[in-house]
């Protein structure tokens, strides 16, 4: 499981070290995997999740520029729990995905924000190899061969 270790090496910040920490951001990184994979948070339906929705969800929060730092090639731009949180609907959106991701990963918004804003950088960079999000098909196929989104 090459690709799996490698991203969850590079959003756990490598190996060992961070699993006493780990394992609320494993559960968080599961929520939004399932999410990815159209099997949580983001809803049924092409439209309705995947990466393309997550992305799209974030540019339509203003970070649209960040958001797009992690899919292309280059750096990968930085984000603040209280960005994830204001792009996501976690202040109080209870159909928010930042709302759905908490809940799914057993944590509060505040966090989950803080999570995520450690983990999708990464996260979304090891998933947009090419500098772009692949179609959902494509994805699903990738995180499939994972053993995920069975």
């Amino acid at each position: 499981m090459g690709l799996l270790d490698s991203i969850l090496g590079s959003v756990l910040g490598g190996g060992g070290a961070a699993q006493g920490q780990g394992s609320g951001q494993a559960a968080l990184i599961n929520a939004v995997i399932k999410m990815i994979a159209n099997k949580g948070a983001g809803g049924a339906g092409g439209a309705g999740g995947g990466l393309g929705a997550l992305v799209g969800a974030l540019t339509q929060g203003g970070l649209g520029n960040v958001a797009s730092s992690w899919v292309g090639t280059g750096q990968n731009m930085p984000v603040s729990p209280d960005q994830i949180t204001s792009a996501l609907g976690g202040d109080g959106g209870v159909g928010g995905i930042l709302a759905q991701l908490a809940q799914q990963a057993g944590m509060s918004h505040g966090e989950a924000a803080s999570g995520l804003s450690q983990i999708l950088p990464s996260l979304v960079d090891k998933l947009t190899p090419d500098g772009q999000v692949p179609q959902q098909d494509s994805l699903e196929k990738m995180l499939g061969s994972l053993g995920i989104g069975k």
